[in-house]
């Protein structure tokens, strides 16, 4: 499954984010493109309360403290 993750430099919560997706990665087809909400005044406008956010298809899926049980839960099956 592909997402995109819209993260920022300097985001603590995105950098762990990221970290539990490339452990989920390792076990479960999940791939992403990052995009930073920072050169994207839409982007920005639209989520720079909830970063880390992963979508697909224009659905957010989760966003905030994303952990590893959490990721499991949406790309594991």
């Amino acid at each position: 499954m592909h997402v995109i993750f819209y993260t920022k430099p300097g985001c603590p919560l995105c950098d762990e984010a990221e970290q539990m997706m490339q452990l989920v990665s390792e076990e479960y087809p999940l791939t992403w493109t990052s995009v930073n909400i920072e050169e994207d005044d839409s982007k920005h406008e639209q989520y720079m309360l909830m970063i880390p956010v992963i979508e697909q298809e224009g659905r957010v899926l989760c966003y905030g403290n994303i952990g590893y049980a959490d990721l499991v839960l949406l790309f594991g099956e």
